[in-house]
Parts: structure tokens; C-alpha cells; sequence
């Protein structure tokens, strides 16, 4: 393989992993705090991109407003999720809210059958996203540069809430303990709230950038992104955002360098997505950066 084949691949691997990082850090953001595994997560990915599909194709509005518009409603979608099916159960078992996620999840792909239809659709890319640079023999396209960009300003945008505000020392202070937290004054529907907002927005940026890349959306794109994205989670270590950021970008890179040096294996490259998931289950169940749990879901 030539040296900049090998650069080619390096950047397609960093694009994708880039995608399956932000995707991991809703998963794990409501874990965190939750302990609760959303499988919808992968649904509100979807309909971030059909939003905008809707938003360019039948309101004709400029593609910039269109993408705002999109995420601030899969947030508000995120919320609603929240509130309909996973706060009642906040007292219940686990296996119950789990159980509802999965509802949730089979629910938001039946729905979107129904309302968008089942047919594929084409997504409208900007023309400056088309323009591809040259440099050497590396093709590169706009994306391939920007979802990387646009990934580590959200992840650090995340990583300031999370950090260095109220609402974030909320977060972590329900992560640790959320009936201490609610007895501090802690209010804490609002700050899983604002969690399932901040979280599906990432989803939503994820989504368009997706559809971007792969101009095509269709009610189940969702599934396997969301299942890759989870097993990024996993293997960084769920609960932490470091975490899912580095599973993310390795599981994208493992999938490139995949199809580029066994070419004849690139059919089963989510078969070798799921095989690290095994193993790392059984070699270090905690992945990467996760704490030790002490209960399981």
C-alpha cells in the first residue's frame, strides 16, 4: 500500500470514528447518570437527518437554518423521550426502563415508516461539500476535514458543561448518588433533562454529518450506527466521556484499516465490531477508562 493510500485511509478512519464518538458520548452521558442504556439513542440519530431532509426539501429553508432548526427539535424529542418513557420508571427496576428504551426504540422506526416512508431518500449536501481538495494523491473531501473539526469543538463545548458549570456539577453529582443529590437541593428532572437534550443534540450532529457523508436516509439508518456507537461506549469505558471519544475513534479506525488491508473480509467488518465487544468484555469488562460497577443492568 502507498504512503498516501495509507493517508487516505487514515482520514476516512478518523471521519468515521469521529461519527461513532459522538454518537457514544449520548449513550454514555445517560448512563452515567441513569444507568439506564438508551436504545433509542440510534432513533434519535435518524430523525435529526430527516429533519433536515424535510426541513430543505418541503419548507425550503436554507440548509444552515434547517440543521439548527433539526437539532434543537431532536433535543426537544430527546426530552420528550425522557419525560414519556423513562421518568415514570425512575423508581422502578432497571430491566424496566431498559425494557422501555427497546419499546421506544422499535416505536421511533415504526414511526418514521409511517410518517417519512419506507423509501430511501437522497440528501441534499451543500455544493462547498462537494468540492474535493487534491493534495498529492489524497483526495479529500470537505467532510473528511470537517466532521472531525466539528466533533472535537462539541466534545470540548461538552466537556465545559460538564466541568465547569452548575448544570454539570448537577450531572456528576447524580452520577454519584441521585437521592443524595435530590435531599442537596439538587433538582434533578431538570438536569436529566437538560442530559437527554445535550445528549440527543450530539446525536443530531452526528446524524446530519452522517447523512452527509453517506447522502442517503432511509427509517432503520439509525441501528447500526447506534449498536457500533454503543460498543464504542463499551470499550472505552461506559460512563466516561474520554472514554467513549477513544472507542469511538478506534472502533472507526479498526473498520477502515479493516477494509483496506483484507479487502476480502470488508463484509464482515460489524461481525469484527461485535468480536471486540466480546472480548473486551471478558478481558476488561469496565473497558478502557470506566469505573468498576457495582450493579448490573
Amino acid at each position: 500500500m502507498s504512503t498516501s493510500m495509507f493517508v487516505q485511509h487514515m482520514l476516512n478512519g478518523l471521519t468515521l470514528g469521529s461519527l461513532y464518538a459522538l454518537i457514544a458520548i449520548g449513550y454514555t452521558m445517560v448512563y452515567g447518570i441513569l444507568r439506564l442504556i438508551n436504545f433509542a439513542h440510534g432513533e434519535i440519530f435518524m430523525l435529526a437527518a430527516y429533519f433536515v431532509f424535510w426541513g430543505t426539501t418541503l419548507f425550503h429553508l436554507p440548509w444552515a437554518i434547517a440543521l439548527i432548526c433539526a437539532i434543537a427539535l431532536t433535543s426537544f424529542v430527546g426530552i420528550g423521550v425522557d419525560r414519556v418513557a423513562y421518568k415514570p420508571l425512575r423508581d422502578a427496576p432497571r430491566i424496566s426502563a431498559l425494557i422501555s428504551a427497546i419499546g421506544v426504540s422499535f416505536f421511533l422506526q415504526n414511526f418514521a415508516i409511517v410518517v417519512f416512508g419506507a423509501i430511501p431518500r437522497e440528501v441534499y449536501r451543500p455544493e462547498w461539500l462537494e468540492n474535493i481538495i487534491i493534495w498529492g494523491e489524497v483526495r479529500i473531501l470537505p467532510l473528511t476535514i470537517v466532521v472531525p473539526i466539528m466533533s472535537i469543538l462539541l466534545m470540548l463545548a461538552l466537556l465545559y458543561i460538564v466541568y465547569r458549570t452548575k448544570a454539570g456539577l448537577g450531572m456528576r453529582a447524580i452520577s454519584k448518588d441521585i437521592e443524595t443529590s435530590r435531599l442537596m437541593g439538587v433538582k434533578v428532572n431538570r438536569v436529566i433533562a437538560l442530559t437527554f437534550g445535550i445528549g440527543s443534540a450530539l446525536a443530531a450532529a452526528s446524524g446530519i454529518m452522517w447523512s452527509l457523508r453517506y447522502p442517503q436516509i432511509q427509517p432503520i439508518m439509525g441501528v447500526i450506527p447506534g449498536f457500533k456507537a454503543f460498543i464504542a461506549a463499551v470499550i472505552g469505558g461506559i460512563g466516561s466521556i474520554q472514554g467513549a471519544v477513544i472507542g469511538g475513534t478506534m472502533l472507526g479506525f479498526m473498520e477502515i484499516m479493516i477494509v483496506a488491508f483484507f479487502p476480502d473480509l470488508a463484509g464482515y467488518r460489524d461481525a469484527f465490531a461485535f468480536v471486540l465487544l466480546i472480548l473486551i468484555l471478558l478481558i476488561k469488562p469496565t473497558g478502557l477508562m470506566g469505573e468498576k460497577l457495582e450493579d448490573k443492568i
